[in-house]
């Protein structure tokens, strides 16, 4: 069947498998995933995304991520749905994720590729906390570098960096970087299994969070949050330059850039006003969010319009006149007290 598909479609065995694969688990499986695809909410690829990520859960399993993934499918970018089913998957099936995550951890590897021009590739299959502290740190020194020698471009100091941490044979680490994990309080003592989020990634286990909280070199910041929302809290002054408290909050609400379809973490994107100072646009929690450089400079193209919604949401306009809305996730379930339940929310 592969390779009939493959000749009919005019694409690589390996495609074809890609494509029969998903076809079998939207019929056999995925059934509202399915209907979404049949209705236009969302194409082949976006659909891919749920039956890649549940093909090696049980049938049950896989019936729960499709009815929880059901309302969440629609308007929604690639990478926003693969992390909703990564968060469907470790939710409903805790133990089996954390058999498969041992699993891939224990197979990482290094593996180098021979490109054209001279130039190779060389890929790490890392643990995603240990890639990102990598990637972090990879980060901030060229961004230093970059300040005394703008003959290279950012690119190029952080391959240069990679390079020559890689062949330094003196025995001397380098900083690890600082990377963001959020996770609520209930995870964090194993009172709860819902999974965290690394900053950059997406979902994580709770285990995975617990043992990078308690790694000596963790430093903990509390966040505290409305438990019928689980959004943080509000916070902001009136100044055009956010100070340190007000940035640490949008960044902790944001966890990645705010446009649409772009995940570049909020620890490695700018803080901007929505509606601009100059517009009169607060320096606030509502009109401030987390950005990356190009889509923070894109609001200022022509016929380009964004505008503050509630919980740190952004409504933007394109020339076409198309409005896209998009907010950060709840760091947690909302999570309603009893009448009678007067402990602080943390």
């Amino acid at each position: 069947m592969t390779e009939e598909v493959a000749l009919a479609f005019s694409v690589s065995r390996n495609h074809a498998f890609l494509l029969v694969e998903t076809a079998c688990a939207l019929v056999r499986r995925l059934p509202n995933t399915l209907m979404a695809l049949e209705r236009g909410d969302i194409d082949l690829h976006k659909a891919s995304k749920v039956s890649r990520l549940t093909r090696e859960v049980s049938d049950g399993v896989a019936a729960l991520v499709d009815g929880f993934m059901a309302g969440r499918l629609a308007e929604r970018d690639p990478g926003a749905i693969g992390k909703s089913v990564s968060y469907a998957v470790q939710k409903f099936d805790p133990d089996g994720y954390r058999e498969r995550a041992a699993k891939k951890r224990a197979a990482r590897h290094i593996s180098l590729t021979h490109e054209d021009d001279t130039m190779s590739t060389l890929t790490g299959f890392l643990p995603s906390e240990v890639a990102g502290s990598i990637y972090a740190s990879l980060v901030r020194a060229a961004q230093t570098r970059r300040k005394a020698d703008k003959s290279r471009t950012l690119d190029q100091h952080r391959a240069d960096i990679f390079a020559e941490r890689l062949l330094a044979e003196d025995g001397h680490g380098t900083p690890r970087a600082h990377v963001h994990v959020y996770v609520d309080l209930l995870t964090l003592t194993g009172a709860r299994e819902d999974p965290a989020t690394l900053a950059g990634y997406g979902p994580i286990p709770g285990w995975l969070a617990r043992e990078i909280a308690v790694d000596p070199g963790s430093t903990w910041s509390r966040l505290i949050t409305d438990p019928t929302t689980g959004q943080l809290l509000e916070a902001g002054p009136g100044t055009y330059r956010p100070p340190t408290s007000l940035a640490r909050l949008i960044k902790a609400r944001d966890r990645e850039c705010t446009h649409p379809g772009c995940h570049r973490p909020a620890e490695l994107s700018e803080i901007d006003h929505t509606t601009t100072w100059a517009r009169h646009g607060h320096t606030d929690h509502h009109n401030c969010h987390a950005a990356c450089k190009i889509h923070n400079m894109l609001k200022e193209e022509p016929g380009w319009h964004t505008e503050p919604t509630a919980n740190g949401g952004t409504t933007i306009t394109t020339p076409t006149g198309r409005t896209y809305t998009t907010g950060p996730e709840p760091l947690h379930d909302p999570r309603p007290q009893p009448e009678d339940d007067n402990t602080p929310p943390f």
